[in-house]
C-alpha cells in the first residue's frame, strides 16, 4: 500500500482524505518543526518511511532532477484551485496515479489536464 506525506503548502484535507481511501498519509504539520519544515527534513522523512511526497514545490522536482529518488514525489501543477477542486482532481485521477506508482514511477507530475510519469 502507498504512503505519503503532504507539504506544508496543501491542505491538511488532502491527508484526510488520502487517510479515507485506506491510505497511510501524514501531513507536515504533524511533524516537529511543522509548517516551518525543511525540504531536506521531508525528503528524509519520505525516504526513512518509504513515503511519496506530494508537493506543489518544484524545488522536489529539481532534487528529483538531480539526485533521483528516493523519495518518491508527486508534483501537483495544478495551479491555485480551491480545496473543492483540489479534492475533485484527486477523486478524479487518483487511481491512474496509483497505477503509475505501482508500476515503478518514481516521479508523477498531476497537470490538470495529463498525468506524466517518470523512472
Amino acid at each position: 500500500m502507498l504512503k505519503f506525506i503532504v507539504d506544508t503548502q496543501l491542505p491538511p484535507l488532502l491527508k484526510d482524505w488520502l487517510i479515507s481511501k485506506g491510505f497511510d498519509a501524514i501531513h507536515t504539520i504533524d511533524c516537529n518543526q511543522g509548517v516551518f519544515i525543511e525540504d531536506a527534513e521531508i525528503r528524509l522523512i519520505a525516504t526513512l518511511e518509504n513515503r511519496i511526497v506530494i508537493t506543489k514545490d518544484k524545488d522536489f522536482l529539481n532534487h528529483y532532477l538531480v539526485k533521483g529518488s528516493p523519495p518518491k514525489v508527486l508534483l501537483l501543477e495544478l495551479g491555485n484551485v480551491t480545496n473543492n477542486t483540489l479534492l475533485n482532481f484527486f477523486s478524479n485521477n487518483f487511481s491512474t496515479i496509483v497505477e503509475k506508482y505501482n508500476a515503478g514511477a518514481d516521479l508523477v507530475l498531476f497537470e490538470s489536464d495529463k498525468i506524466l510519469d517518470f523512472n
